[in-house]
């Protein structure tokens, strides 16, 4: 894929306004400014549209939200933008965009996409939200990880005899599946389920630090299934619960998220702490361990670096681009 893969980018777009360059590369949508970034800077980029094998849009959602655009101008803006593609390039049309693809890790920017159902349906959509129902397609899109950079903290490594509580989640209650995590575990003495974000007047990083304390981290879905919890988690070392229908995980085409996490269905939170001690030892020092051989695969980094999460994408775009015929 290295030495093959070459991706053009569209050079159409001010570059000071929502075109080229990301907003910024810190806070819970890092993820779409670190990738604006890191394909310019990478060996994947090539100026000649011939020998590409996938086409990138490079309109940033993140930076229209920044600077206050409503989301009825943000439709219109790129739907006048990639219907300006379409009409100036010769290539969109040999595909129907089919090797084309856009990024956006704003569940805003999902939406922005909405005026143009024909993108939505053939191009590769990489998004922070990939819930089914907003029109994710798993064997088509590729699912982003939100990741929240940068990490308060270090890492979590080879630190199990620190971890004495069994499980942690503190969120607000902005979905089913939460309130019913709140209702059912919040008074429980061996699960640390507060109702709510951690103010943090209580001191500093204390929300951080509690996965530090934790065998478990708790990420059920919220709005949109897809948190920054759940790379939080795979971060600090916490093994991640994931109580989601519907999800498709970031790099579920690559890792075995089952070697570790543990993923359940939502029906499975009345049950949660019965699952989560049923655990063995052995079983929680392997999905540790795989824990940490994994973080790296869900580290930004600029420029990129073989493995991570950048290379990580980019790998699923190549295995979609073997599926396009033309």
């Amino acid at each position: 894929m290295e030495r093959r893969f070459k991706v053009y980018i569209y050079p159409d777009g001010d570059p000071n306004t929502f075109y080229q360059t990301p907003r910024k590369l810190t806070g819970k949508y890092s993820s779409e400014g670190y990738f604006f970034q890191n394909i310019r800077e990478s060996g994947f980029r090539t100026e000649d549209p011939d020998e590409a094998h996938l086409f990138f849009i490079p309109i940033s959602c993140h930076k229209m939200r920044g600077k206050g655009t409503s989301y009825e101008n943000m439709t219109i803006i790129v739907k006048d933008y990639v219907e300006g593609l379409i009409a100036k390039y010769p290539y969109w049309n040999r595909t129907l965009g089919a090797d084309h693809f856009l990024v956006t890790c704003h569940d805003v920017g999902v939406r922005a996409f909405e005026g143009l159902p024909f993108l939505i349906k053939n191009s590769i959509r990489v998004v922070c939200s990939p819930s089914y129902d907003v029109g994710f397609i798993p064997h088509k899109d590729v699912a982003l990880p939100q990741v929240l950079q940068p990490f308060a903290l270090p890492a979590g490594g080879n630190d199990i005899e620190n971890r004495t509580n069994l499980g942690f989640w503190a969120g607000h209650r902005n979905s089913k599946i939460r309130v019913i995590l709140a209702r059912v575990w919040e008074n429980d003495t061996e699960l640390d389920i507060s109702n709510n974000r951690i103010n943090r007047a209580i001191g500093p990083l204390v929300y951080q630090k509690r996965f530090y304390r934790n065998k478990f981290c708790i990420c059920p879905g919220g709005s949109q299934v897809n948190s920054a919890r759940i790379t939080d988690s795979i971060h600090y070392g916490c093994v991640p619960v994931i109580i989601s229908d519907y999800y498709d995980l970031p790099f579920n085409d690559i890792l075995d998220w089952r070697k570790f996490a543990v993923v359940l269905r939502e029906r499975d939170v009345y049950h949660l702490k019965q699952i989560l001690k049923a655990i063995t030892d052995a079983e929680f020092k392997r999905l540790h361990e795989n824990l940490v051989k994994v973080q790296k695969h869900f580290q930004w980094n600029t420029p990129p670096i073989k493995y991570d999460a950048f290379h990580m994408v980019m790998y699923e775009l190549w295995l979609r681009h073997h599926v396009i015929k033309y």
